[in-house]
């Protein structure tokens, strides 16, 4: 639930880092365009949420990827999720094969332009290049955005192909983000894939996944606008990569006779929470 600007501190808009950071992963991962204005203000937010989480971190003694993958797994849950109907109203009524064309290309312009974002604000504080256990806020939102992003690539994808993930919207969530760290599908034969997704080898493949997209994101420092080129190619190739590689995963794992793309296989979903 995110803080009411009434009760926000005066002269901050971030009174509450770790409600705000999930209120504003959510609303940078929303279905719809943002104004390139908006999601700078919106990255800005969120790198001084994550800014004030990593000064508590350092002063409790807790390392970079453990923070990130905490972080990451309590707004993994406010990551909006739509189901199948859904999707087909939002890509113009398409559908199978088609449609996870659609979705990929969304994500992969999603990530590019939040690289490409990231990369400029990088760029403009070359003149101070960071340590990666210190790396800008900035960067650190963008790595927390674009996982976002790729998440809920991965979780649509699913519906597109009848792969249905059983559990609560939590444990759904935290599936999805497991099967993010490890690039491939869930299946959906194996139960043990939703209630052990928060094993200790699952949070060591997140800890370890979400310091590579940070590392990847700290390359795009350069002077001038190459940083936002290389953030935003980077970007874009990663997520096009992720895509085939769970498309490839979920065509194998789809039930019997199923077929993707059955609109109407699937209960109205449009967050994983809900």
């Amino acid at each position: 639930m995110a803080v009411p600007e009434k009760d926000r501190q005066p002269g901050s808009e971030v009174a509450d880092p770790e409600n705000e950071v999930g209120e504003l992963v959510g609303r940078l991962t929303a279905p719809g365009e943002l104004e390139p204005a908006e999601r700078r203000r919106l990255l800005g937010r969120l790198a001084r949420a994550l800014s004030t989480g990593a000064r508590k971190a350092r002063e409790t003694g807790a390392g970079r990827g453990r923070w990130l993958a905490d972080v990451f797994l309590n707004i993994a849950p406010r990551i909006p999720i739509r189901d199948l109907h859904t999707l087909a109203e939002h890509h113009h009524g398409l559908t199978g094969e088609e449609l996870a064309d659609d979705l990929v290309r969304t994500a992969q312009k999603a990530t590019m332009t939040v690289g490409a974002i990231g990369g400029a604000l990088a760029a403009a504080e070359f003149a101070a290049p960071p340590l990666l256990l210190s790396a800008p806020a900035q960067l650190v939102a963008e790595t927390i955005v674009v996982a976002a992003i790729e998440v809920k690539l991965l979780a649509e994808l699913h519906e597109v192909y009848g792969v249905h993930v059983q559990g609560t919207g939590t444990q759904r969530a935290v599936a999805f983000t497991a099967a993010w760290a490890k690039q491939r599908g869930i299946d959906p034969l194996a139960p043990a894939s939703v209630t052990l997704a928060l094993g200790a080898a699952t949070k060591t493949a997140l800890r370890n996944r979400l310091m590579r997209t940070l590392g990847r994101h700290l390359t795009t420092f350069g002077p001038f606008l190459t940083g936002a080129v290389a953030g935003g190619a980077l970007n874009r190739m990663a997520t096009k990569k992720l895509g085939a590689a769970i498309r490839a995963d979920l065509r194998v794992k789809l039930p019997p006779g199923g077929a993707p793309g059955a609109v109407g296989s699937a209960a109205p979903r449009d967050q994983l929470d809900a």
